[in-house]
């Protein structure tokens, strides 16, 4: 199964000091908007989202389509094939993407210790 890029994306209570904290480390802003209280810091291929008011929980992230550098892969596994092979080995999913669908969609489970897991396909199937 290849679920694409991966990040963490941590739930923080203000984005302009987590920003300046791991700017501090050695990331820099590779996407989102600080505006609309998101961001995606980087430092080389590692890669960590910075959400305020948008996650109880700080959750791993993986984007099918996208590279480590987030470009679009010409061939993938679509996010409802991730779905599907999922559900067929028994795991429970908290937010279905719809199966008839072929855009943009997420799923969301949670790992054995109640860690969100959401894999979040922002462009169409292949």
């Amino acid at each position: 199964m290849q679920l694409g890029a991966f990040c963490i994306s941590l739930a923080v209570a203000d984005i302009h000091k987590s920003k300046a904290f791991y700017a501090a480390l050695g990331f820099t802003e590779v996407g989102g908007n600080i505006d609309q209280n998101w961001l995606v810091l980087a430092n080389g291929d590692t890669k960590i989202g910075l959400f305020q008011g948008m996650f109880d929980k700080n959750t791993l992230t993986f984007n099918p389509g996208w590279d480590q550098s987030a470009q679009e892969l010409d061939v993938f596994e679509d996010v409802r094939d991730i779905q599907a092979k999922l559900k067929a080995a028994g795991l429970d999913i908290i937010r279905e993407a719809d199966p008839k669908g072929d855009g943009p969609d997420y799923v969301t489970l949670l790992d054995p210790d109640g860690n969100p897991v959401l894999i979040d396909q922002h462009r169409a199937k292949a």
